[in-house]
């Protein structure tokens, strides 16, 4: 066997690693990271470039931060990158200048994300908007909080993903993002005013027998019609936001139902990893920027600062502190009388220490009492 580059390799090998390549972007955006990277090769045409260097990307990237957000150059990074390591087999990661560069240009930004929803908002909206008009939404918003779902999660989810066991809905959800499938609950929210079970319920009541096997479908003048679009569930949000007067609506994206329902978790003290597991999330990082810096949150940690604990702990907490002292000091107690009395070495110990001081206290108390005796005994005599 020769080594690996002193000859040629296989024709059976090339075409089978060219046809493993294809494979290798993603699917869904496969035309756009072509499209960066096509980019980037004109860009080298038009600038003479022969071979790829630091210097080289450094250049480009900077020409592109003129023109786009940090977000956007980040992306185009990405993309070129994972073309660039497949097509060309060079690593532009390994580039420090390109890499402090990119960091740099990062300073002090600060990312737009979708507003959410609070508990009251979500209440009212299920209490006090008119079924004719909204009925769908209503679904949408329970589904898309209870169960942090992405628009496209609502889109692609059919009648087989939802069972209803009486008690409560069992929602799967057999293609996410992360190409894992995700299951979830929705319970009947007792001690609550709304009812999410009767309200899915009524929904799935009206669906006509249809041809596809789509969950949201259109519901219009008492019955339900065609399927529901990824840009329509993308604005239920902002149609909510519109209905309860909201400020600032548009901001209000697809992205707000997994957003309020991560940060509904939080506030109701959940730790990260239950957040990650209801998102669906593997990285700590990707799950905590979901998280709203809510107002609640914070009154939270500054109770926390100011008293010890959240109010609502403070005399649970002191109560159960106190009675486990008193537990803690009554079993020394009971252990320290049981071993006095079971250990035998114990036993001769104490009666070797204490042997002779109390002898000697036993004479003391006869001499005392003969002393008593000799003056009473005087004292009547006189």
């Amino acid at each position: 066997m020769e080594v690996a580059g002193c000859s040629e390799e296989p024709y059976e090998i090339t075409n089978a690693a060219n046809a493993a390549v294809v494979n290798l972007l993603p699917d869904k955006s496969k035309k756009l990271y072509e499209a960066a990277y096509k980019g980037f090769k004109d860009w080298c045409i038009e600038k003479d470039v022969a071979t790829v260097t630091d210097n080289v990307m450094l250049v480009y990237f900077s020409e592109k931060a003129k023109k786009y957000k940090c977000s956007t150059v980040w992306a185009q990074y990405s993309m070129v990158r994972s073309c660039m390591l497949i097509y060309d087999n060079v690593d532009i990661n390994k580039f420090p200048k390109l890499i402090s560069f990119l960091k740099r240009n990062s300073d002090g930004y600060s990312p737009k994300k979708s507003k959410i929803f609070n508990r009251e908002e979500v209440e009212k909206f299920l209490l006090e908007a008119d079924d004719d008009t909204h009925l769908m939404r209503k679904v949408a918003l329970i589904f898309g909080i209870s169960g942090a779902c992405r628009t496209d999660e609502l889109v692609n989810m059919t009648l087989d993903n939802v069972e209803d066991v009486g008690s409560s809905f069992i929602i799967t959800l057999p293609h996410t993002k992360n190409k894992t499938s995700r299951t979830f609950v929705i319970a009947s929210n007792e001690g609550g005013k709304v009812d999410f079970l009767q309200i899915i319920r009524k929904y799935t009541s009206l669906r006509p027998g249809t041809n596809h096997g789509r969950f949201f479908v259109f519901y219009k003048n008492g019955k339900c019609t065609q399927p529901v679009g990824k840009n329509t569930l993308g604005k239920v949000p902002n149609m909510i936001a519109n209905y309860l007067k909201l400020p600032n609506p548009e901001l209000y994206t697809g992205h707000c139902m997994r957003r309020s329902s991560t940060t509904l978790l939080a506030d109701a003290g959940a730790d990260i990893t239950t957040i990650k597991r209801h998102g669906g999330w593997k990285s700590t990082t990707v799950a905590e920027s979901y998280i709203e810096n809510s107002v609640a949150n914070k009154t939270k940690i500054a109770n926390q600062i100011i008293q010890g604990s959240t109010t609502s702990n403070v005399n649970i907490t002191s109560g159960a502190s106190d009675l486990m002292d008193i537990l803690a000091l009554t079993n020394s107690a009971i252990n320290f009388i049981l071993y006095c009395t079971m250990s035998r070495q114990f036993r001769d110990a104490f009666h070797e220490a204490f042997k002779a001081k109390i002898c000697n206290l036993l004479k003391r108390s006869d001499n005392l009492s003969s002393q008593v005796d000799s003056i009473k005994t005087h004292g009547s005599y006189v």
